[in-house]
């Protein structure tokens, strides 16, 4: 292969890592001067990629999708990661459904060397993702788009209907795209409310891009998962409650953190947070969350009231009772 192959080689992939690159960037990483950038842009060109330009101080090259595929360079790993993520998307439900996963599939195992083929094989063997089964479908191009935007830190305009049916706009920094049961969700931060929000994929029904960068907000891993399990479990319950408590409504939410979600001021020191659950038991796990010494009421609906109250008066007299005496002093 040639210096200038090599090269041209070695700026596209640059070009494909992330969507906007600054001329004097792209000179620096590959050692040469931002004429030779401009010549190796051309030669991209020529080979079907399009290349977009824009002058200035600010300026630079972004990689934008043309009028027919050109070829992708993947690295080793990449090229085993699609691999197992077009298995696992032939299981889930994304529209088209397992066809067109498959169809993508063959043709990159079959130009895939034989030592990567065995790798995709055994990190098949020994993962089993979760099906989706009769979950709601999501359209593959609103995933694609939102997919790009948060790796390329672009803000988004999204429409979303919510669960009552009712469409709006969301301007958004895309943070993650992540599954929790049967769903998948987009953790963003929401531009016009100014604080995280998390939205069910399958209901948003298109994506504008905007080409306005920011800078990523910092979330832990463990924060995300929190956050998008608090958004899986967030539907409509079999019981649906709230409880009102001795706490205001800041100090409140800080302790609670994103499971606050939902709650509202009562006046000045108290705070309404709604709850609930698939039966009583899941339900008073909620009221577990309120912390030692905070008094509250709730409305907690019969016949579960009536339940909780029985649980709770025979665990009071469990705690009272001696403590039964094991076998082995017997």
């Amino acid at each position: 292969m040639s210096d200038t192959t090599a090269r041209a080689l070695a700026l596209l992939n640059l070009l494909q890592t992330h969507r906007h690159w600054p001329g004097t960037e792209l000179a620096s990483r590959l050692g040469v001067t931002e004429r030779t950038v401009r010549r190796d842009v051309d030669r991209l060109r020529e080979l079907g990629y399009r290349v977009e330009s824009t002058p200035g101080s600010a300026g630079g090259y972004r990689l934008e999708a043309g009028s027919a595929v050109p070829p992708l360079l993947l690295t080793d790993d990449e090229a085993v990661t699609m691999a197992i993520g077009l298995r696992v998307a032939a299981t889930q439900q994304l529209v088209g459904g397992a066809e067109v996963t498959l169809t993508a599939l063959a043709k990159l195992e079959q130009v895939l060397p034989s030592a990567l083929r065995q790798r995709v094989n055994a990190l098949a063997a020994a993962v089993q993702p979760p099906r989706i089964g009769a979950g709601p479908v999501v359209s593959p191009v609103v995933f694609g788009e939102i997919a790009l935007a948060t790796r390329d830190h672009e803000r988004l305009r999204l429409r979303y209907v919510d669960g009552q049916g009712e469409e709006s706009v969301r301007r958004v920094e895309p943070h993650a795209l992540a599954p929790a049961g049967r769903k998948w969700f987009l953790l963003c931060w929401d531009l016009d409310r100014e604080d995280w929000r998390t939205f069910r994929v399958d209901r948003i029904t298109s994506v504008e891009h905007t080409r306005v960068l920011f800078a990523r907000r910092e979330l832990s891993a463990q924060e995300i998962e929190e956050r998008v399990l608090i958004a899986a479990s967030w539907s409509p319950q079999k019981i649906e409650t709230d409880a009102v408590m001795e706490l205001p409504l800041a100090e409140m939410q800080e302790r609670f953190g994103p499971w606050g979600q939902g709650a509202t001021a009562e006046g000045p020191d108290r705070t309404r947070w709604p709850f609930g659950g698939a039966d009583w038991r899941e339900a008073m796990y909620g009221l577990l969350w309120i912390p030692a010494g905070v008094e509250y009421t709730t409305s907690f609906p019969e016949p579960h009231r009536a339940e909780l109250r029985e649980a709770v008066e025979r665990l009071l007299r469990a705690l009272d009772a001696p403590t039964p005496a094991s076998s082995a002093d017997s």
